[in-house]
């Protein structure tokens, strides 16, 4: 793992906002979006849902050991090359050390991701979303967010939350929950406390994260992780020592037993959220920006 860095795929509107030169394709057709970008291309796009995080990553390369990068962004974009210009001035424009890319003109570029050997793959696009995950590829659909995408005044330090089951770890508990209810859920993760949940789609993630973290000082990390979940005690002795059986440190653990995510989010100043869920993303994205991971039983009905 120490020749590789953490590599993130991401789609162009993930990272840049894209709203109105989106607008423009579904209501005026293909040739008029091209026209667009190509019109604009000089014009630097603002930033997009996933805009902080991208640069946050990027500046874990400062000072790294021989020069090797810790973390590479590969830019996935359905653009052809012609209008996927803007999109290279804007990451020029913004300063952000991006150099490789894909422009599919249309197609899906989820096929991409496993060639690149991304750690993490975040759209825009559900149905991206989705097959990169079939793929066993660490993936979440960047939702439109109340959170500022300034880079000015933010904290220099690159934090991540996740949510525990179905994304952490997989779903088999929450299963019990949906289908036998909160009572069934208890008894079952009091049986249970001494073996270790199986994984999720963001364990591996989670684990390269954990990684990289020991690659700076524990007193001046520039990188802090947080498990937000809604599980409470006695819940919560089954996920610290699953935790613990994977040999991962999480910075941070938020039992909330039920309550809204999004105000504790804030309070960590999480720069992304990822959560299974989508009334949990919807509270989380009020206050940061929040990944969906349509994954699990919670998914099972719009699959």
């Amino acid at each position: 793992m120490s020749d590789k860095p953490l590599v993130v795929a991401i789609s162009s509107r993930a990272l840049f906002d894209l709203d109105e030169s989106h607008r423009i394709y579904e209501q005026e057709g293909t040739q008029a979006y091209c026209e667009y970008q190509v019109e604009h291309e000089d014009t630097p796009l603002e930033p997009g849902g996933a805009f902080t995080l991208v640069r946050k990553l990027l500046a874990l390369n400062e000072g790294s050991i021989d020069n090797k990068p810790n973390v590479e962004i590969i830019l996935l974009s359905r653009n052809s090359s012609d209008t996927g210009l803007r999109v290279f001035n804007s990451i020029q424009h913004h300063g952000l050390a991006i150099s490789r890319a894909v422009f599919t003109s249309g197609s899906s570029p989820y096929r991409y991701v496993a060639p690149f050997g991304a750690n993490l793959f975040l759209s825009t696009s559900p149905e991206d979303v989705r097959k990169a995950l079939s793929e066993g590829v660490a993936s979440a659909t960047i939702l439109p967010s109340k959170a500022s995408h300034t880079t000015k005044g933010d904290k220099p330090q690159l934090r991540i939350a996740f949510d525990g089951d179905a994304v952490l770890f997989s779903d088999e508990s929450e299963r019990i929950y949906k289908e036998h209810g909160l009572q069934a859920f208890t008894e079952n993760e009091q049986q249970t406390a001494k073996d270790p949940l199986s994984g999720g789609p963001f364990k591996e993630f989670l684990k390269a994260l954990n990684y990289l973290q020991t690659q700076f000082p524990d007193t001046d990390s520039p990188l802090r992780t947080a498990l937000v979940t809604a599980r409470s005690a006695p819940a919560h002795e089954r996920v610290i020592r699953t935790l613990r059986a994977w040999g991962i440190r999480i910075d941070e653990a938020i039992f909330l037993g039920g309550m809204d995510k999004g105000p504790f989010l804030k309070s960590f100043g999480a720069d992304i959220f990822f959560d299974d869920q989508q009334g949990h993303c919807d509270s989380a994205r009020q206050h940061v920006a929040t990944g969906h991971v349509p994954h699990g039983i919670a998914n099972e009905a719009t699959e």
